[in-house]
């Protein structure tokens, strides 16, 4: 069985993303790992040390519903190997890195930001796999 980990350039600076982010860890600790880079690599740095079958997150990349993204999420867990998934350095991702790229949003946003967003689709999407009330259509 899988897990997903979460890869972040850098400790949250701001301590209500901070907080939020170990909320939706707490309550998806046995699925999902976070693992905490250097603030101080560059992008390119950044991306070499992650995995090499690491899914980047762009606002030019693949958008999912919450529903799709919960299907992406129960299979990545029936995996044997883990899904790594990373949120940039506040520039952004270099732009000819050949990961696959997953949206959260056509908007940008502040990577702390995207960092809270994604583990609280990460925990929603494990609520809807469990067919909890917490997502509502």
């Amino acid at each position: 069985m899988g897990r997903v980990i979460v890869h972040l350039h850098g400790k949250p600076s701001d301590s209500k993303m901070k907080g939020l982010i170990e909320h939706y860890l707490m309550r998806t600790k046995s699925k999902v790992k976070v693992q905490y880079h250097d603030s101080k690599l560059s992008g390119m740095e950044y991306v070499s040390r992650l995995p090499s079958n690491t899914i980047v997150l762009d606002e030019g990349g693949d958008d999912f519903s919450s529903v799709q993204f919960s299907k992406k999420f129960e299979a990545w867990l029936l995996d044997s190997d883990d899904a790594n998934l990373a949120i940039g350095p506040p520039d952004g991702f270099p732009k000819d890195i050949l990961n696959p790229k997953i949206s959260l949003s056509k908007m940008t946003l502040p990577h702390e930001l995207a960092a809270v967003f994604l583990m609280e689709q990460l925990y929603r999407a494990d609520e809807i796999i469990r067919g909890s009330s917490y997502h509502r259509h």
